[in-house]
């Protein structure tokens, strides 16, 4: 293996093309029309254009991105995650045309793709999993078999599609009259995003934690269970903050979980990176939820606090190299790790995607400090794709430490010219019940409703970047002023009109949910 084509793009193709240079490895870049200046095409040592902006007519191409891959030489693809990263048919038709997938097999994706023959695969390796039912429903099942299937499962009960993840294609139900639209709703927001409009349904838990095991497989049968991953802060079904390790799993819960994950993973021979994820109950008890068969987006955490690269990793496996990761390695963590999925989202409209160009970016650094991003300033973040702007991850000695580290770096954190849910993350970490690990996976939503829209303002005011922002309201509305100027601060000089003299001597940002009498210094445009 000497060059690794990438069929993702934003920061998971940046996160691979700097494996890759670690590991003296060549990287091939595609993107779409949109793509064509974004930071992963001029990281890459080569970039192929492979089409339109939309996903259905370029990063979902199977035929043209073998096509880069025949053209630049390339002897294997990274899939990342999202796009075709799980699709088994393109893990197929990469080693159909040579090319090393490196991910597992296209029979291990296609039968723990599917929720309900993973769970069939979970009972066999001896995992409790959530009571629901065994078998798909798609368009040629009856409406009156749902119905009796929700009937013996009881209610509250959740729809959920079997194919892809992320939320979609998932209602919960609380009362019979709402089963069939919410099953209709399900099937054709899961026939929109995966292809499969099949569902099945499940027992609602009520308050339950989302625990997930990250491990690594070879093709020589040895699986390395890694320490746990806590994923219960969610909205609408998707992760928003995860951290690790659980700060409420024991040593000997974690030794059940990983045991029971790395149990699942053996019985289907699987090989590269994957995650099992359970929900867990108060009193220990726990379920097979699903298992992903990729890199997940969190990664980053498990190796802040174990030291272990999963990408390389990953690479290493597809090569045909044995597992040397000592397990304890793995499962003792050093020290605890958060992170924040930072999107181009206003969270003071609903979390309303907020895509656009960014005006300027000020990202935060120092100790024990990591944001992996697909973006900088100037560049864009199209209406087409998942509108994540970076994963912030933070390290500490321990969770009190890592939280205080999160919030310094929020702090630290400016975007311009797109909203994002920074201002939601800083007011959340601040949260007594996130402070005290008292939360369970229905939590942020019980915390959204009750607000009914609230604005976000963190807990303390940051003179900082209050001024920060006033800067640039300021100049961003200096444009619309008149030929001279309008109103300008005390001590301008008619004629002779400097930067200085353009900025206010205060400003009073009261509906930021702040107060800042602060002078601004002179800046140049």
């Amino acid at each position: 293996m000497h060059k690794i084509l990438i069929a993702n793009r934003g920061e998971i193709a940046v996160r691979v093309i700097r494996a890759c240079r670690d590991m003296g490895l060549a990287s091939v870049a595609v993107y779409s029309e949109c793509d064509r200046t974004a930071r992963h095409v001029r990281m890459a040592d080569e970039a192929c254009a492979i089409g339109p902006s939309e996903p259905t007519a370029s990063y979902l191409r199977i035929d043209r991105l073998l096509d880069v891959a025949r053209r630049t030489g390339a002897d294997a693809v990274h899939p990342g995650y999202g796009f075709l990263a799980e699709n088994a048919a393109f893990a197929s038709a990469c080693n159909d045309a040579g090319l090393a997938f490196i991910g597992p097999s296209p029979d291990a994706i296609t039968l723990m793709g599917s929720k309900t023959s993973a769970r069939q695969a979970a009972v066999t390796a001896g995992v409790p999993v959530v009571p629901g039912t065994d078998h798909p429903f798609d368009e040629h099942d009856s409406e009156s078999d749902v119905v009796s299937a929700a009937e013996r499962i009881g209610y509250p009960l959740l729809i959920k599609a079997v194919a892809g993840g992320g939320g979609k294609g998932m209602r919960r139900v609380d009362a019979p009259g709402e089963l069939l639209g919410a099953v209709r709703a399900a099937r054709s927001e899961a026939g929109t995003a995966f292809g499969d409009s099949a569902i099945y349904l499940e027992r609602c838990l009520i308050r339950p934690r989302h625990i997930e095991v990250q491990l690594l497989g070879d093709h020589h049968g040895t699986v390395v269970p890694f320490v746990e991953r806590e994923c219960s802060i969610q909205r609408r079904h998707q992760k928003v903050i995860e951290e690790t390790p659980s700060p409420v799993v024991s040593l000997e819960l974690r030794e059940r979980l990983t045991r029971a994950a790395a149990a699942v993973a053996t019985s289907v021979g699987y090989s590269s990176a994957g995650t099992i994820e359970f929900l867990v109950e108060e009193d220990g008890s726990f379920w097979f939820l699903e298992m992903n068969t990729r890199l997940q987006v969190e990664h980053p955490i498990t190796e802040m606090v174990t030291g272990i690269d999963l990408v390389e990793w990953q690479i290493r496996i597809a090569r045909g190299e044995k597992l040397d990761i000592d397990p304890a390695m793995a499962m003792t963590p050093r020290g605890h790790a958060i992170e924040c999925r930072i999107y181009a989202e206003d969270p003071d409209a609903g979390f309303f995607p907020s895509p656009g160009r960014i005006a300027s970016l000020r990202v935060p650094d120092g100790p024990w400090v990591r944001d992996d991003s697909g973006v900088e300033a100037g560049g864009e973040v199209p209406i087409y794709y998942d509108p994540m702007v970076s994963k912030l991850a933070v390290w500490g000695a321990d969770r009190a430490r890592a939280i205080s580290r999160m919030k310094r770096a929020l702090r630290e954190y400016d975007v311009f010219g797109i909203k994002t849910t920074v201002p939601f993350f800083r007011w959340f970490l601040h949260q007594p019940a996130f402070e005290k690990a008292a939360f369970h996976t229905g939590y942020l939503e019980e915390v959204l409703q009750a607000r009914q829209g609230e604005p976000f303002v963190e807990a303390a005011g940051h003179e900082e970047d209050a001024a920060a922002i006033a800067v640039a309201l300021h100049l961003a509305s200096r444009d619309a002023r008149g030929p001279d100027g309008g109103e300008r601060g005390a001590g301008s000089r008619a004629g002779s009109e400097t930067s200085e003299d353009r900025l206010p001597p205060a400003v009073d940002l009261r509906r930021h949910g702040w107060k800042v009498r602060s002078r601004l210094e002179a800046l140049r445009s």
